[in-house]
């Protein structure tokens, strides 16, 4: 019997932080990305400190992974000239991923 319950995500790779880090900076968007992305692991950092616990760090390389994921897909929906007035927030969407 496991301690942990089924749905616990996979944690990522120890390395997967400093390998979506290098990924932002070939990023087209590096010049935005790569400060948000160092702001918000600076703050998850300092969350697994206080709480002495990787998950903030570990929902972080989650939510850029899943930004580059999209991000192909993204560039051509707005490319294409449809209407995307009735978009859902990328927030709304990585909770339920969770």
């Amino acid at each position: 019997m496991s301690a942990q319950p089924e749905h616990a995500p996979v944690p990522p790779a120890p390395t997967a932080a400093a390998q979506l880090l290098a990924q932002l900076r070939l990023s087209a968007r590096a010049a935005t990305w790569v400060p948000a992305f160092e702001q918000d692991w600076s703050r998850a950092l300092e969350d697994s400190r206080h709480s002495y616990s990787l998950s903030p760090l570990h929902d972080v390389v989650r939510t850029w992974q899943a930004r580059l994921q999209a991000v192909t897909a993204v560039t051509e929906f707005l490319t294409s000239g449809r209407d995307d007035s009735d978009g859902v927030d990328l927030a709304d969407v990585l909770d339920g991923r969770r």
